[in-house]
């Protein structure tokens, strides 16, 4: 090799040792990091919020009494603070949802990813995400002054009040389609061609092998899109006040007037409850359950994402 090509080859080793340091990386680096604080820093700042009012409330009332009771007002006289009619109905309400979005929202997701082609995919995935940017409010009057008198229309036998349980579980199951679609049609779309492909060689037809083949290779995306659509769900609150009512009584009968904890919160938080008073410090203790509760659903989430991914090379 001749000296010139040495020289060369030296002078580009030394040039690239001397490179300049990337300020911008550091910067994406730092701005991402701070991103990622500022949602755990506000995580602990809920945590700690909710924490305080929390314990005075069971240093007045005990949990024999809060958990172990279905009488539930703590805005009357005298109080009561049996917390299950609330929780009852934001199951009630919660498993409505999940039975209307989850078969549609997996639809959607089979479609768009094994069906439709990508001119469709551009315009339908889109559109069923702007579903999702609906004020839920709009979703609420829609429940309340159309969904509950066309169930009333179609099934009569149905013993419906105004509002009512079923028509909220309705219209929420409706709202968290998108999450549901969505995450389940990212998580379809990231499994490899080759496992269709081998399918099909092997005489599958395209539905057999979307339920056989990509839903399985999908699953734990499937799993945390729905665990994450519930949690949206129990947490949801101007529909469930606007069509299902605050009539916080226990009932299994999706029809009633029922009160979910979102439900609740809202209500006594609209200034019925003077501040340090018990019935005010209930609504962190029902922020804290609910908390509670939408935490071990994402963690549940979290676990089984990593206990059931598929990995591909």
């Amino acid at each position: 090799m001749s000296a010139q090509h040495l020289k060369t080859a030296s002078g580009a080793s030394r040039s690239l040792a001397r490179s300049r340091p990337r300020y911008g990386e550091v910067l994406v680096k730092a701005v991402l990091m701070l991103a990622a604080l500022v949602s755990v820093a506000t995580t602990v700042g809920i945590v700690f919020a909710l924490l305080e009012p929390t314990i005075e409330f069971f240093g007045e009332v005990s949990l024999g009494e809060f958990f172990g009771s279905t009488t539930w007002g703590p805005l009357f006289n005298p109080p009561a603070f049996g917390v299950w009619p609330i929780i009852v109905a934001t199951l009630e309400i919660t498993l409505i949802a999940i039975v209307v979005a989850v078969p549609l929202g997996l639809a959607a997701a089979i479609y768009l990813s094994e069906y439709a082609t990508p001119r469709v995919r551009k315009i339908f995935k889109p559109v069923l995400e702007v579903l999702a940017g609906v004020p839920t409010v709009v979703f609420g009057f829609f429940a309340l002054t159309f969904v509950t008198p066309l169930l009333r229309d179609v099934f009569p036998f149905l013993e419906l009040e105004a509002k009512n349980g079923l028509g909220a579980g309705l219209l929420v199951g409706v709202m968290i389609i998108p999450i549901v679609a969505s995450l389940s049609e990212d998580s379809m779309a990231a499994v490899p061609n080759g496992l269709r492909e081998g399918s099909y060689a092997l005489g599958a037809s395209k539905m057999l092998t979307s339920v056989r083949v990509v839903v399985p290779a999908a699953f734990s995306g499937i799993v945390a899109a729905i665990i994450l659509a519930i949690s949206r769900a129990a947490g949801e609150t101007m529909i469930v006040a606007i069509a299902g009512g605050f009539k916080s009584v226990f009932t299994l009968y999706p029809g009633d007037e029922m009160s979910t904890m979102a439900a609740f919160i809202a209500q006594a938080g609209s200034g019925d409850a003077s501040v340090g008073s018990i019935a005010y410090k209930t609504i962190f203790a029902v922020g804290s359950l609910l908390f509670i509760m939408t935490f071990a659903m994402n963690y549940v989430s979290a676990r089984m994402v990593q206990k059931y991914r598929e990995v591909y090379d």
